[in-house]
């Protein structure tokens, strides 16, 4: 394969690489527990997704 002729200037490379940043997660607190949780997905400390108990911590279980 052929190489380039000549090197890409730096405003090139950051152009291309302005997608590569980092985000936070974004967090919402569980309704239930007050922990912070993904959105639309179980919370991993009290179990629970819209009202629903789907399982128990580890936690939870021996109290």
């Amino acid at each position: 394969m052929p190489n380039p002729r000549r090197r890409h200037s730096k405003t090139r490379k950051n152009k291309r690489r302005s997608h590569h940043a980092l985000e936070a997660p974004n967090l919402v607190i569980c309704p239930k527990c007050s922990e912070y949780k993904l959105p639309h997905r179980i919370c991993s400390y009290c179990g629970s997704y819209d009202g629903i108990v789907y399982f128990l911590s580890e936690e939870k279980k021996g109290k």
